[in-house]
């Protein structure tokens, strides 16, 4: 039997589960890195840790620490919220969204929380936020220290509204804290997330992520990629964040293929890391 979680305990009993950011007073500066950014015509940065030495990499840190909405990166932890709370009893489960209130949207319907996390739904996460209710997502949001944790109240899209941010350094933090089961979370409902973020699986690598796009407060087009990549059981966590200005095109595309470009230039994908 699925057991809710209650955030009212948790808070209660004291395990808070801050997502502190990786350290940018210790990272190394990557400036060569702009030549990726230059021909993408973004602006943006980069951050990585190498888990094994603990070695941070930066570009642009300024702007690792900027805080920007999180657009669907969000729908990692509200995929996590919902598992846990047993909203969605699995990733499996479909929902069915509402083609009145949600007209623009045209995929599957029903459609599972596989398959709309790795569309991008919002209607699905939406819907999914409206079962779970207000109160219980400020809790997760508030414990876990998500962002600037401003959850708000206008809207339901409230992780594309420019209320809720997130910077580099803190999604990175966030990317660590999952991939180490380190998220106040059950292990299977992380390790059923994992499952999600993976894109690509073969014998050299295994390359894990989420990408999202979205327009900040002026209507600037931001981006960003987060998640890990893996080589002989070696992990490096990544974000990259771009802002896209008024470019036309898949911004969201845009960002997971130059962050590919950067970790081909690092020496990534041919299993020698």
């Amino acid at each position: 039997m699925r057991q809710n979680f209650h955030i009212p305990m948790l808070l209660i009993t004291g395990m808070l589960f801050l997502i502190s950011g990786c350290s940018v007073n210790k990272a190394k500066v990557d400036d060569s890195l702009k030549q990726h950014f230059d021909n993408a015509q973004v602006d943006g940065c980069f951050t990585m840790i190498d888990n094994a030495s603990g070695e941070i990499t930066v570009y642009n840190m300024k702007l690792d620490t900027a805080r920007k909405l999180p657009g669907s990166t969000f729908h990692i932890l509200g995929s996590l919220m919902a598992l846990e709370t047993g909203v969605l009893p699995d990733e499996k489960t479909e929902i069915s969204i509402d083609s009145l209130k949600y007209s623009d949207w045209k995929g599957k319907n029903p459609i599972s929380l596989t398959d709309a996390f790795q569309q991008d739904a919002d209607p699905f996460f939406a819907t999914v936020m409206e079962k779970m209710g207000s109160d219980t997502i400020k809790g997760w949001i508030d414990s876990i220290g998500y962002g600037n944790k401003n959850f708000g109240a206008k809207g339901e899209l409230f992780w594309m509204n420019n209320q809720l941010k997130i910077s580099p350094d803190e999604q990175l933090g966030f990317m660590k804290k999952l991939y180490f089961d380190q998220l106040p979370f059950r292990k299977s409902v992380m390790e059923s997330l994992r499952g999600m973020m993976m894109r690509e699986d073969n014998s050299a690598y295994r390359l894990s992520y989420q990408s999202a796009e979205g327009l900040d407060e002026k209507k600037q087009k931001i981006a960003w990629t987060c998640g890990w990549i893996e080589e002989n059981r070696h992990v490096y966590l990544f974000v990259t964040m771009i802002d896209a200005g008024k470019q036309e095109g898949d911004a969201k595309k845009k960002c997971s293929d130059l962050t590919k470009n950067i970790l081909k230039g690092y020496g990534f994908f041919l299993g020698k890391k």
